[in-house]
């Protein structure tokens, strides 16, 4: 069981995990009694691990970042006002408050204006009042602000805490993503999810990948429209329309319109209008190569790891590639690394985090020695985002039915991890 916790038994290990191991003790003696449990099952009782709370966080930090971006773009607006107002020699305009009170004045703008941009932290907006009275239900984090308080209590007594960080898994939040700041009348969602299986001495067992575009019209004006498709995918994508669209328009001119030029696009409702699919065995298809050699050595195992973009024109943000390691054998000994690491003790496992992989930064390579066999260390899973898509399809325009103006539209591509896993 200690072993589970502290890298090694003394006392300063032991200090620092004590309340993991109080814990954990709990789950396995009950009124003078051993519990029938296994460390599996003890780990699962002591992290309470919860998905309506990682979705909740999840929420709350998309929530942030719109209300910031949201301030951002009225900073821009407040200045702007100023610039074009100073121009014309005119006092910047007033920004309402409450009944027929006004504040007005350039000075006031910009201090407004500054207030807004140097903000950190937005506004949340508060969580709708839930009835008063007493509530029986499971209270997410209870129990780390009571272990929170009685730390307090000892630091007040003199008492020397050590304390030890636990990150935010990444791959946890890279789940949520901001939409874009400007989001025009027409709106398309290009998203595309990987599904790969490598073995690990090379060779590329299945890789399946779904693309889709998702139109959103919030205008009701511009429900007859036409898209102008852009394929330059050279991988032998297969597509395939909406029933609605007209499937002989799209094969001689790449235009995305529905079979009656008459009848509008549904308003304020994603509808998906193409989807594509690519499933190959071929190695050159992989976006990015991960090679994980361990070799046995008298103290254990020396695993050296690599990676490779091979799709130049992608842009890999948030990288995170996961190796298992043995329980019960301490932290590894990290010798040479591209990026960053983080060892997570509960989980077993080594992740090593990059930021961006991309052409500039195509390779890397990581090592560390830890006692165990050259099978522990598989599988080896990665994930990541970005905002570039893997097969090259494109809308680049807009147009209306009638007349064939163009219409003003925004975009946000997505590319994400479903499976990827080395074997």
């Amino acid at each position: 069981m200690i072993p589970e916790y502290c890298r090694a038994l003394e006392e300063n290990e032991i200090s620092e995990h004590c309340f993991d191991l109080i814990f954990a003790f709990d789950e396995i003696v009950a009124l003078g009694y051993r519990e029938n449990v296994n460390l599996a099952q003890i780990r699962t009782f002591t992290e309470m691990d919860s998905h309506e709370e990682k979705v909740f966080r999840a929420v709350r930090e998309t929530q942030e970042r719109e209300a910031k971006a949201e301030m951002r773009r009225k900073a821009k607006e407040l200045q702007q006002a100023r610039r074009d107002a100073e121009r014309q020699g005119k006092k910047a305009p007033g920004f309402g408050g409450f009944g027929s009170s006004a504040v007005s004045g350039g000075s006031t703008a910009a201090m407004i204006t500054e207030t807004i941009i140097e903000t950190d932290k937005p506004k949340v907006a508060p969580a709708p009042a839930r009835p008063s009275g007493p509530s029986k239900a499971l209270k997410l984090g209870a129990k780390g602000k009571e272990v929170d308080n009685f730390v307090d209590k000892l630091k007040s007594e003199g008492e020397t805490i050590m304390s030890s960080s636990m990150g935010k898994r990444t791959s946890e939040a890279t789940k949520v993503h901001a939409p874009p700041v400007n989001m025009e009348s027409v709106h398309m969602k290009i998203e595309e999810k990987i599904t790969l299986t490598c073995g690990r001495d090379g060779g590329l067992q299945n890789m399946e990948l779904h693309g889709m575009i998702m139109l959103r019209i919030s205008d009701d004006k511009y429900g007859r429209i036409r898209l102008h498709v852009e394929n330059e995918d050279k991988k032998g994508v297969q597509l395939q329309t909406h029933p609605n669209v007209d499937k002989k328009l799209f094969t001689a001119e790449s235009l995305i319109g529905l079979k009656n030029p008459e009848k509008s696009f549904p308003v304020n409702s994603d509808v998906g209008v193409l989807k594509w699919r690519l499933q190959t065995t071929e190695e050159s298809f992989i976006p990015l190569t991960i090679n994980c050699w361990p070799s046995e050595s008298g103290n254990g195992c020396d695993v050296n790891i690599e990676y490779e973009l091979q799709e130049d024109n992608l842009e890999l943000n948030d990288v995170i590639i996961t190796i298992p390691l043995p329980s019960g054998v301490g932290a590894p000994v990290i010798g040479e690394i591209d990026g960053e690491y983080r060892h997570d003790s509960r989980r077993n496992t080594l992740e090593w985090c990059l930021p961006v992989i991309d052409a500039k930064n195509k390779s890397g390579s990581l090592e560390f020695s830890i006692a165990g066999q050259p099978n522990d260390f598989f599988p080896v899973q990665v994930s990541f985002v970005s905002k570039k898509n893997y097969c090259n399809i494109q809308v680049t325009k807009v147009t209306q039915v009638d007349g064939n103006s163009p219409v003003r539209f925004s975009t946000e591509t997505t590319f994400l991890v479903d499976k990827y896993e080395i074997l």
